[in-house]
Order: structure tokens, then sequence, then C-alpha cells
């Protein structure tokens, strides 16, 4: 992945991004800034591992929590649309996921959840079920999967 050329993309479009992480711990945010200059395009990146932090933070109801747990699509859209409230950001990403060890047979090991928020249009959800890779590989590979998804929005 190209994070200058995302950058770079949003740069010409105007756009500010801000991510919502919980399994990727804020690697998505830290790809982003690892690029100099990145300050005018990147607003903030918000850390919810912690249901509460999804709550506190980013406005992610208890409801929605309960009904359908921390690793679903339900709780991607809004973490990505809080994210969106809570921010001077265009376009947010979220990612909820089970990075592993462990899992279960309802919630295996390697299932990610991502929400992409864009001021004007409609929040898009996503699961991918990366697999047992391991943590570091799942968190890696989800970490890559929200740049793609924030290159594939500016495009």
């Amino acid at each position: 992945m190209n994070v200058a050329a995302l950058l770079e993309a949003a740069r010409a479009k105007g756009i500010r991004i801000a991510t919502a992480e919980s399994c990727t711990g804020g690697m998505v945010a830290a790809a982003l800034t690892d690029v100099a200059g990145s300050s005018d395009v990147v607003d903030r990146g918000f850390v919810t591992y912690s249901n509460g932090a999804k709550q506190d933070m980013l406005g992610v109801r208890a409801e929605t929590l309960a009904a359908h747990g921390a690793v679903s699509e339900q709780v991607a859209r809004e973490m990505a649309d809080g994210a969106l409230y809570q921010s001077d950001a265009t376009l947010t990403v979220s990612i909820t996921g089970i990075a592993g060890p462990g899992g279960s047979e309802h919630k295996p090991e390697g299932r990610v959840c991502f929400g992409l928020a864009m001021t004007g249009h409609k929040t898009h959800v996503e699961t991918v079920e990366f697999g047992a890779l391991g943590r570091a590989n799942v968190r890696a590979a989800a970490r890559d999967h929200a740049l793609a998804l924030l290159l594939g929005a500016l495009s």
C-alpha cells in the first residue's frame, strides 16, 4: 500500500481522515502519520479497545454492543459514524475484530469488521475473514485492508 499516494489523493480532494480502531490499536493512524506532512490530511485517531471506550469516545450504543457484540458490522458502523461526528474529518474508517489468539465458533480468530463513513454518503460496512494467521498477521492485514478502503473511497 502506497500510503503517500493515499494521502495525496485525500489532499487533492480536501478530505480529512480520522480512524476508529479497536483490534489494530492505532496501527492505521500510525501508518498514515508515518508519512511526513500528513498533518494536513489526518485529523485524529481513536483507539477504542474496550466497549466503554467505544461508547464514551464514539457514541456506540450499549444496546448495539449487547445485541451484536463488539465484533460486528453494526458496531463497526457506529464506530465509523461516531468518528465522523466526533472529529473534523470528512472520511473515517473503523476496525473491530478478533486478532487472536482464540475466538469462538460464532466469532473465529481473524474475523474483522470494517466501517467506512464519508460526509454525504451512506456508511459502508463489511466483514473480512482473515483466518487464524496469528495476532500480528491479522492486525497487519486489517491495517492494510483499512488503508485500501480509504484509498478506494478517494478514487
